[in-house]
């Protein structure tokens, strides 16, 4: 007998594809990090422990076809100087919101594993 709820996380990538290898990467890269919760939203998914820390997106379902498959952004107390950053804003004094653009799981690497880690204490 089947669920008829369905997966959440699959109905999310439903239409993006080329989007789910890279969030399936991601998401074991922020798990093995230790406990977290993850929400899907109608526009992300986002990766929680007492705050949310990061989350992932597809651009293309809000921006038309032509853009990386996922973004993942990340939120950081400080303004992390790579020049990987699609961009980043400080929407609150201290809070600087990271956006990088991934096109392909090898992409979630120490420097990707290393901003997570470093998320993943703040929302501690």
């Amino acid at each position: 007998m089947s669920d008829s709820i369905g997966d959440p996380i699959s109905d999310f990538f439903t239409g993006y594809e080329a989007a789910r290898p890279i969030f399936d990467a991601l998401r074991q890269a922020v798990e093995a990090l230790g406990p977290v919760e993850l929400r899907v939203g109608k526009s992300q998914v986002s990766f929680r422990r007492r705050i949310a820390f990061a989350w992932a997106w597809m651009p293309d379902r809000y921006l038309g076809p032509g853009h990386a498959p996922l973004v993942l952004s990340v939120a950081l107390r400080r303004r992390d100087a790579s020049p990987r950053w699609k961009e980043i804003v400080e929407p609150a004094p201290g809070r600087f919101m990271h956006h990088l653009e991934l096109r392909a799981p090898d992409e979630i690497d120490d420097d990707v594993r290393r901003w997570i880690a470093e998320a993943y204490a703040i929302a501690a």
